[in-house]
């Protein structure tokens, strides 16, 4: 077959995309911040600011120097950031700059996810359990009895329905929200440690994902005392923590064992709505028709 010169240049471009580097991708990613924070500036009115303006000739929105008076920064420094070099930058200053330039939430991410790091904590996620809107939960108490909740990436449960407390043998409501955590009750809610089957692989599945979670949130303090607490409260996590493995969100087989009525398993499925929140939507869907049998006899027979 012979190649058209189009397809020639599909194909070159493909061999070039496969030759890129990690420096390369750094290089990209410092081009579009730089344009990125360059949008920003020129968006931005210096009068809403409380800046004065200098002649008929000014440029559209503020001066580089402007933004680096705002961001209390050197000029030079700001000036190579919005050029798009590849320089290094702190969290503490690019959060200075997004503030300076008015960015959101959304756009303080973007930034810093283009500048390779962790997003602060202000735009992330707020409260460890903030109130859902009326509509999650609606969604959650249609899925009865099918168990589910709303988990964000610490595995704090955000929200949940009647039928997961039933499954877990434990009632949330009567559960401080801020002790409201799957890996936390794991480990010392007794009630929730009786009915859990294979209690050693969960907790080890557990702290394989948290593990690869917390590597976008290395240096935010949220997430250094929120281990800090796990590590205090359970040798057996400790130890396991300290084993370094991590483990991708996948759909798997969970098992409750409960006296008189025998073992539950269940595929618990996962379902983001907010992706960037780290927040995603648990339901346990039994493995077959028996266990669906099984699960029902536990919603009639069981109040939570």
């Amino acid at each position: 077959m012979k190649l058209t010169d189009s397809m020639t240049a599909v194909i070159t471009h493909e061999a070039a995309e496969s030759w890129k580097t990690p420096i390369d991708d750094r290089v990209d990613r410092a081009m579009e911040l730089g344009m990125f924070l360059r949008a920003r500036r020129e968006s931005l009115d210096p009068r809403r600011l409380g800046l004065p303006r200098y002649g008929r000739t000014r440029t559209p929105g503020l001066r580089r120097e402007e933004v680096a008076q705002l961001a209390e920064i050197g000029i030079t420094w700001y000036t190579k950031l919005e050029q798009g070099r590849p320089i290094r930058v702190s969290p503490k200053v690019l959060q200075a700059v997004a503030s300076a330039l008015q960015c959101t939430d959304t756009e303080t991410r973007y930034i810093f996810t283009l500048a390779g790091l962790a997003s602060p904590a202000s735009a992330v996620s707020g409260k460890i359990c903030r109130m859902m809107p009326n509509a999650i939960q609606t969604i959650l108490d249609q899925l009865h009895p099918l168990p589910a909740i709303v988990q964000n990436a610490r595995y704090d449960i955000v929200a949940f329905n009647d039928a997961f407390c039933r499954m877990i043998d434990r009632d949330l409501n009567q559960v401080c929200p801020e002790d409201r955590n799957c890996i936390y009750l794991t480990l010392t809610d007794p009630q929730i440690r009786q009915v859990t089957q294979d209690l050693p692989e969960t907790i080890t599945h557990m702290a394989a994902r948290l593990r690869a979670q917390m590597a976008a949130h290395l240096g935010d303090l949220a997430w250094e005392r929120y281990l800090q607490r796990l590590l205090a409260c359970s040798s057996e996590f400790a130890e396991i923590w300290n084993q370094n493995r991590v483990c991708a969100t996948v759909d798997h087989i969970v098992r409750y064992k409960y006296a008189g009525l025998g073992t539950l398993e269940v595929l618990q499925t996962n379902w983001w709505s907010m992706p960037m929140a780290g927040e995603r939507l648990l339901v346990y869907v039994p493995i077959d028709q028996a266990h669906h049998a099984l699960l029902s006899k536990r919603m009639q027979t069981h109040a939570a």
